[in-house]
């Protein structure tokens, strides 16, 4: 017989009564029923309850073990009696007689307990990860991780693209967020970088002559944590592939994509892991993916990541706000050319105390408020009269009236915005954003830029509390055509956008002869839910373009050949065209686990801090390591009263 065990804590069946059969794991719980004593032991892969008397001379060794010690224990498969048994469990027709134990490691007390479904603060959770990566929902979160990258791989792999590892050591690249350094012994006052991302690895990959590249690769960023982000270092599929135009691209991601989620949509049932009420598996959105133009997602939803699951879409009525006799707004679009009014409508919001929740909720918000109105009602049953002054109908409203038949065609408006803008300029936003009796609109006004994210948030608060976004669904779009220049309102510079590696659309004809804040990239992101998953390009292969490009961001040729010198030398001696993409792995097991915390689908995260509570990182170095690296430390001074950071003196 085995050592350890004959069979995992999953795997004993009413097939298997009056087998022998040993079993090692973590003694989850422990149930005292005056004569026996009950035990649940746990492995990775379920539970077996065992079963011990009081007489046995083992029950002393039971007695004293504390819970998640480890314990091996032998001996008979028996029956439950019809009323002990657990139908919650698939070993729960049978429990195992404890003949024989050994306690392989004793516990000591927990500092958080692993039963139950206890919520601990995230230090502690960190801090004793061990313990925590022991729990249900973890282990459930941890082998959804592993089954969601097998099957990436595999489709990967199925579609022709080859595996790399491109270097974790590297140079320091300007690509948008802050490296980590790397100090270097050999090389005194010279430093490797960790890499944010294998960007230019990857196409010197296609430069080298290769066709379809992918890796799950590490990439490590110096920023702040996210919910959706985690500090330091983060995974994602990164795959890049020659000769091919964006639909290319498209087409070759979206069955991977596509298929990984419908894949594991059963394991996304919405809310099921913590209330354990069964639910239909999420519905995928089919390929190809919906297009949208950035210029027009930012209108629409006031983001460039949109969550399509919300069907509520922003109009530009500013050309009715325009000359109206409601001042505030048509006095903003008078003065500044770049003023637009968004309408937002709110399908079945149309009660006053839902729009003055909404209005409150907008100065909590730092905003001034939120203007509506609202349209009450459409056909109405005759009075037996026109309404001939609208103060026979209740609040501020605005109205009009045709007769037919017996009835007469009325349009009734309530709110403030409708008694200023009158009635042919309500009438016409109303029809513009298609509302219902029962609806309201809402309005934002000033410059999109400033606005579009109070916009954009104001979007999700409608939909969220008129209960209009399905949580049965993942619904994917690929957000397209990013302008490829900004201009930095502050210092009136010219600057790249997105990616300074993306290939103008229009090429080099369209860098010499166009405005450049009219020229598009071909860049693209996939959005799913709100959430970006990934960036990606068309890239820009030619060091002329390059070249050219980088020039109307402010950078001179000089600059470019230091800090790219490697990829634009390359690019000299022949590179096909090329693109990819590279979506995190992250975040696609985070929105399949139903988590909202990118850190409860990686085994060790660091918190919030950057920290790694668990090891202690970062931590000091002593004064030999330094000299070592020819490096001294240049530390901030404290104010006064100010205590240091943890782990510092």
């Amino acid at each position: 017989m085995h050592p350890y065990r004959t069979h995992t804590c999953s795997a004993l069946r009413i097939d298997d009564e009056g087998k022998l059969a040993r079993l090692s794991g973590w003694v989850h719980r422990k149930r005292d029923h005056g004569n026996l004593v009950f035990v649940d032991l746990r492995d990775h892969y379920g539970i077996t309850q065992c079963v011990i008397d009081v007489s046995s001379a083992l029950f002393p060794t039971i007695e004293a073990v504390r819970p998640e010690s480890v314990l091996t224990v032998t001996g008979t498969v028996v029956k439950r009696s019809d009323d002990t048994v657990n139908a919650n469990l698939p070993t729960g027709q049978v429990e195992l007689t404890m003949d024989e134990v050994v306690v392989e490691s004793a516990a000591d007390v927990l500092p958080m307990q692993v039963f139950g479904d206890e919520d601990y603060g995230e230090d502690m959770r960190l801090r004793h990860r061990f313990l925590d990566l022991r729990r249900e929902q973890m282990q459930k979160n941890i082998k959804l991780r592993n089954g969601v990258i097998s099957s990436i791989r595999r489709r990967m792999t199925d579609a022709g693209f080859m595996e790399f590892q491109t270097p974790i050591l590297t140079a320091s690249s300007p690509e948008g967020a802050r490296d980590y350094l790397v100090p270097s012994r050999q090389h005194p006052g010279k430093f490797y970088a960790l890499p944010q991302a294998p960007q230019q690895f990857k196409q010197l990959i296609m430069v080298g002559g290769f066709d379809k590249y992918f890796q799950i690769a590490p990439c490590f960023r110096d920023e702040d944590a996210r919910a959706d982000r985690s500090p330091g270092e983060f995974y994602q599929l990164d795959f890049e592939m020659a000769f091919v135009t964006q639909d290319d691209v498209f087409a070759a991601i979206e069955p991977v994509l596509g298929g990984v989620f419908e894949e594991f949509a059963q394991e996304a049932r919405t809310g099921e892991a913590r209330t354990g009420t069964k639910q239909k598996a999420k519905t995928v959105t089919k390929p190809p993916f919906p297009r949208i133009a950035y210029k027009e997602s930012m209108q629409k939803y006031g983001s460039d990541k949109p969550d399509l699951r919300n069907p509520i879409e922003m109009s530009d009525v500013s050309s009715t706000f325009r000359g109206s006799d409601f001042k505030l707004f048509a006095s903003m679009i008078e003065a500044d050319d770049k003023v637009r009014v968004y309408a937002i409508p709110a399908k079945g919001g149309g009660s006053r105390a839902f729009c003055d929740r909404m209005n409150s909720w907008a100065q909590g918000e730092g905003q001034p408020g939120l203007g509506w109105f609202t349209f009450k009602s459409g056909f109405e049953e005759s009075l037996g009269r026109p309404y001939d002054n609208p103060d026979d109908l209740e609040g501020e409203t605005y109205w009009d009236s045709d007769e037919w038949g017996k009835y007469e065609v009325t349009e009734v408006f309530g709110g403030p915005i409708a008694k200023a803008l009158g009635l042919e300029r309500t009438k016409a936003i109303s029809r513009k954003v298609a509302l219902n009796p029962g609806d309201a609109v809402f309005f934002v006004c000033g410059v999109p830029k400033v606005f579009s994210s109070f916009a954009a948030s104001a979007r999700t608060k409608i939909a969220t509390d008129l209960e209009m976004i399905d949580d049965g669904e993942f619904k994917f779009c690929w957000i397209v055509d990013y302008p490829m220049f900004d201009l930095n309102e502050d210092t009136g510079l010219i600057e790249f956008s997105h990616n300074p590696f993306s290939m103008p659309q229009g090429g080099l004809e369209a860098l010499e002869n166009d405005d450049p804040l009219d020229i598009l990239a071909w860049q693209y992101d996939i959005v799913c839910n709100g959430i970006e998953l990934s960036s990606g390009a068309i890239r820009n292969h030619r060091p002329d373009i390059m070249i050219k490009a980088f020039e109307i961001a402010g950078y001179d040729q000089a600059v470019v050949e230091e800090q790219f010198g490697g990829l634009l030398n390359a690019f000299r001696y022949g590179a096909p065209p090329h693109g990819g993409s590279a979506p995190g792995i992250d975040r696609i097991v985070m929105m399949l686990a139903g988590e909202p915390n990118i850190r409860e689908v990686i085994a060790f995260p660091m918190n919030q801090q950057a920290q790694d509570l668990l090891m202690g990182a970062p931590a000091e170095i002593d004064a030999a390591r330094l000299k070592e690296l020819n490096l001294k430390l240049d530390l901030p001074k404290l104010k006064k009263g100010q205590e240091p950071e943890a782990g510092k003196s």
